[in-house]
């Protein structure tokens, strides 16, 4: 099982601020991506959106990182800030 937290206009967007996940067949963050973005609808940000970020354990992460047993995955847009 992962803990899958979404943030900002994600939540907004999905409806949902977490979820916990059995995410045995998902080897990596891309994997996961694309078993949420397979879902439909408002899910399909995951597949189409470049920008998405995603953070494994609070560290940044690309498409190609491992996940593990329980492991926290947090996705959120980009901040931009002044």
């Amino acid at each position: 099982m992962v803990k899958l937290l979404y943030f900002a206009s994600l939540r907004e967007t999905l409806g949902v601020a977490g979820e916990e996940l059995d995410a045995a067949d998902c080897a990596h963050i891309g994997a996961l991506r694309a078993r949420l973005a397979a879902r439909g609808d408002a899910w399909e940000i995951f597949a189409t959106s470049k920008s998405l970020r995603a953070a494994v354990n609070q560290a940044m992460v690309g498409a190609d990182a491992a996940l593990a047993d329980g492991d926290e995955v947090a996705f959120f847009p980009p901040v931009t800030g002044g």
